[in-house]
């Protein structure tokens, strides 16, 4: 089954996560919800989907896809996704083994298990593990407010839509509180995205919130692939620490778990590899007994992707869902949690095609 075609569509649509004037906090720069959608045809008629990680970046990924990796895909063998993976890594390494050209890697990757899916006439978890969870739990992942009542009111409604579990992106421990008053026992989860230049100050934030009793800190400190500070502060830290969504290899979560630098990894499906390295982690994770929750601020192929891991996985963990409500989303409702838990899909491949 040779690839005869590999196709980028940008897909941007308005968004609202419920901000007031006043709480806009560190989101100015997201004008949009961008997402790249790519598309993998093949000979055999069977056509797969990928995501590449977009945001603020996806016409440079869409760039590296259109000039660099498409190109290269021509011709070869879909079902060989480790060999095709493994080639276009070496070949476009001097492109650095982070980035656009590694997100444009997943795209293919993630399009890749589509079709192998397809192609046997399955849903994709079927081909990843034998849990067959039939949903699996979302938690909303809000996006920083800056504003004690914004944040309150968001946690609020989020709770009221069904979810179970909250993740915040604040550093202002006010705000930290207000959502902690606003869920009484509801497992809070805070990614302060690198916002601490030093150890001291990501362990006294840690000592700080340690009284609202957090299920993990994310990403404590800047740099991010600083794994040995993170280390360092995990070891100081009385609560757990979280980090892995900027990891750009499989060798990266393997310097996190030698160090023990992590209680959760958090790789994502659209940055580190797609599938294929997402499977590599879990199982690096499970024999260091490493927590593995993916990240997954994404609504195309990345989220579908990342529902099928969820429901193949012995381990039963809820999947991240940005708090944001699209006026026009790539799966339009059908990714939409109900009740707190997205169903997963029972259609041959990722089941769902999405509208470009």
């Amino acid at each position: 089954m040779k690839i005869t075609r590999v196709t980028t569509h940008h897909h941007r649509t308005d968004f609202t996560y419920g901000a007031s004037a006043g709480g806009v906090g560190g989101n100015l720069h997201l004008k949009a919800m961008d997402t790249l959608l790519v598309r993998v045809e093949t000979d055999a008629g069977i056509h797969g989907w990928g995501e590449g990680f977009g945001f603020t970046l996806v016409e440079t990924t869409k760039d590296a896809v259109d000039r660099l990796i498409g190109p290269a895909c021509i011709g070869q063998d879909a079902r060989d996704i480790a060999g095709l993976t493994r080639m276009l890594a070496r070949r476009f390494h001097n492109f650095g083994r982070n980035g656009p050209v590694t997100f444009g890697i997943s795209a293919i990757d993630i399009a890749l298990w589509d079709i192998r899916a397809k192609a046997a006439g399955k849903p994709l978890h079927a081909l990843l593990g034998q849990a067959a969870r039939r949903e699996v739990p979302a938690y909303a992942s809000l996006l920083r407010y800056g504003v004690p009542d914004d944040v309150a009111r968001n946690t609020t409604e989020a709770l009221s839509r069904g979810y179970r579990h909250i993740k915040l992106h604040e550093v202002d421990l006010r705000c930290i509180r207000a959502a902690r008053d606003a869920a009484p026992g509801v497992p809070l989860m805070l990614d302060i995205n690198c916002a601490w230049d030093t150890e001291a100050e990501a362990v006294q934030f840690c000592e700080d919130v340690a009284a609202v009793d957090p299920a993990w800190v994310e990403e404590p400190i800047w740099p991010p692939e600083d794994i040995p500070a993170i280390a360092r502060i995990r070891a100081l830290s009385p609560v757990p620490i979280s980090a892995g969504e900027c990891n750009g290899t499989v060798e990266d979560f393997c310097r996190m778990f030698e160090t023990r630098a992590v209680d959760v990894a958090q790789p994502s499906i659209t940055k580190i590899g797609g599938m294929s390295a997402m499977l590599e982690i879990a199982e690096l994770a499970r024999e260091t007994g490493v927590r593995l929750v993916p990240h997954c601020p994404y609504f195309g192929p990345g989220l579908l992707a990342t529902l099928h891991f969820l429901a193949a996985t012995e381990e039963a963990e809820p999947i991240e869902i940005y708090f944001a409500d699209l006026a026009r989303a790539p799966y339009g409702e059908a990714l939409v949690p109900r009740g707190g838990v997205i169903p997963v899909p029972t259609a041959p491949g990722l089941g769902y095609e999405p509208t470009p």
